[in-house]
């Protein structure tokens, strides 16, 4: 039997030999490829976070409200970027080139970075005497900024295309296994991610601890080297699929047609000038957020419509369907920003209040300071399965709910031990400022004092348990009103989540800062902890932690019942199942 030119080259975009049935391109060979690039630049980048509020306060001579302003950021331009570099790919460039684009940008970023520590010039000067350092100049900020910068274009570039391009390499609809093989490929890419960052809160940040910034920063860049390395030798064995368009440029395009034709007068318009587009999903807009409703009027059908049938102008027309799906993504908008204020970090003060505290675990070995984190990644891992495996079916058995307690249940949860977080760390830090004070050592901020550092434990564990429950229940919220068309802009929003928590927490680091000041007082957050007030700010952080709880109580009284247990009861309907595989991972 003779194939057609058309079939051929249908094939042979999809990787599969018009001679045999056994795919030339893709499959479990390119596996190991792709992991190892995603897993290599988390522990390149995710090494260097923890620590870098010590390397910018000790050797740039930068103040504490600075230096956190500086990495709140640093990870608000990364997780931004990890939108952009979705859409780019998804739009215009395609998986495998923005990755390629990340992988060097992130190798030189790090390596910039690695310089800064191995040459002198590029850090401010210090006295090793007295122990006095000046200020860094513009260009050696330049150079230090240019290096977070492009470490963040590699990782807005890499994380939000790796798991995808994988994917990518087992759809090949020919091989009938092909399913059970994406399953695997999700659980091993997982489990990898979960280990890299262990890897890189403990490993690479001891070594920061123990054997100096040059080699600390050596570390991660000749591990993103092989990360990078790695992906371009396999290369010739990927399934590189064609970028298609993007759902977010359809969203831009529905607001800017609507606003062209604002002027439209909506009441007299007809169900037949409404542009369903080729294969309509959706026939009519429904009635709510109607002002969107005016980019998918058909004014002129000559003007408006290519003879195919196709708009003329995608910025002046769109579909229904585009309509609806800006739609759903504003439906969510209340219930994301409860998110917002949760998912504001505190691991750099915590690195400091580590640094002051006695780290000795056993015999000479110390808890690195930055390596808390990992305490809250373990805690994660243990309370996730914890809750799928006992209290899924006890909740299920009791209240009838086949996936245990609802999606606005688990984010109350969560909301509530972060809160729980937030008042221990401000009792913990209380204590270790008194016990600075009392041994003498309150203009000494690098001093050690008496006090065990196992006393950080506690709002860590709650921090983990925070995660296994808020972030998880917040996207299974989102899929319960995406249908499965959207299902990938779930984390998109997830992400964009996070960004702004950074912006918000770098706002109320500065406006402490600024009002704590006032009058001549020493700041709450002083470069010298001893001598500041860290423990107000987490105080703050707990009422408005306990204000932000309240305002997620009237959004979920807003949105009524869960939508999620509605579709469970009409589970017929496919297109609204969830897709637990694109849960997010901390």
């Amino acid at each position: 039997m003779e194939h057609s030119s058309t079939d051929v080259k249908v094939m042979e975009e999809n990787g599969i030999s018009s001679l045999s049935s056994t795919p030339t391109k893709g499959g479990l060979r390119t596996m190991p490829f792709i992991i190892v690039n995603e897993c290599l630049e988390k522990v390149a980048s995710y090494g260097i976070m923890p620590n870098m509020i010590l390397y910018l306060k000790n050797d740039y001579n930068m103040a504490i409200v600075n230096a956190t302003n500086l990495l709140y950021t640093w990870s608000a331009i990364s997780n931004i970027l990890s939108i952009f570099g979705a859409f780019l790919s998804d739009a215009y460039l395609g998986r495998f080139l923005v990755i390629f684009i990340g992988s060097i940008s992130s190798l030189l970023g790090l390596t910039i970075l690695w310089l800064t520590a191995m040459i002198p010039e590029l850090r401010p000067f210090c006295e090793s005497h007295n122990n006095v350092c000046n200020s860094a100049t513009a260009a050696q900020l330049a150079v230090l900024f240019l290096s977070l910068g492009l470490i963040s274009i590699g990782a807005g570039c890499v994380r939000p295309c790796s798991i995808a391009f994988g994917a990518d390499q087992l759809s090949i609809k020919e091989n009938s296994g092909n399913q059970r093989l994406l399953n695997s490929y999700f659980n091993w890419y997982y489990t990898s991610i979960g280990a890299s960052t262990l890897v890189a809160f403990s490993t690479i940040v001891y070594i920061q601890e123990n054997l100096g910034w040059k080699i600390g920063f050596g570390v991660p860049a000749i591990l993103m080297l092989i990360s990078a390395f790695s992906f371009i030798i396999g290369s010739p064995y990927y399934v590189k699929v064609k970028a298609k368009g993007s759902l977010l440029a359809g969203f831009v395009q529905v607001v800017v047609a609507a606003t062209k034709n604002r002027k439209i007068n909506l009441s007299e318009c007809i169900s037949d000038q409404y542009y369903q587009g080729h294969n309509p999903e959706v026939l009519v807009p429904t009635g709510n957020l109607r002002f969107l409703n005016k980019a998918c009027i058909i004014r002129n059908p000559t003007r408006d419509l290519n003879p195919d049938g196709s708009a003329s102008d995608p910025w002046s027309l769109c579909t229904v369907g585009q309509v609806e799906s800006l739609k759903k993504l504003l439906r969510v908008l209340p219930m994301w920003s409860t998110s917002i204020f949760m998912m504001v970090s505190q691991g750099s003060f915590s690195t400091l209040q580590a640094n002051t505290m006695d780290r000795r675990l056993f015999g000479n070995f110390k808890i690195p300071s930055g390596s808390f984190t990992t305490i809250m990644i373990v805690t994660l891992s243990i309370v996730i399965p914890l809750y799928d495996r006992i209290m899924v079916p006890l909740v299920a058995k009791y209240t009838g709910q086949p996936r245990g307690f609802s999606s606005k249940v688990r984010m109350g949860i969560g909301l509530l031990f972060i809160i729980a977080a937030k008042a221990t760390s401000c009792i913990v830090e209380t204590m270790r400022r008194n016990a600075a004070i009392e041994e003498g050592f309150e203009y000494q901020p690098d001093a050690i004092i008496n006090m065990s550092a196992l006393w950080l434990v506690p709002e860590f564990v709650m921090l983990g348990i925070a995660e296994a429950f808020y972030p998880v229940g917040q996207v299974e919220f989102f899929y319960s009103y995406f249908p499965k068309s959207m299902s990938s802009f779930a984390m998109a929003i997830f992400t964009l989540g996070l960004a702004a928590a950074d912006v918000v927490g770098s706002v109320v680091v500065n406006t402490v800062d600024k009002v704590s000041s006032i009058g001549g007082n020493v700041s709450w957050l002083t470069t010298n902890i001893n001598q500041g007030h860290l423990n107000y700010y987490y105080a703050l952080l707990t009422f408005l932690g306990s204000i932000n709880f309240l305002y997620f109580l009237a959004v979920c009284r807003a949105y009524g019942p869960d939508r999620a247990e509605e579709l469970d009861a009409s589970a017929s309907n496919a297109d609204e199942q969830y897709d637990y595989r694109e849960l997010p991972s901390s």
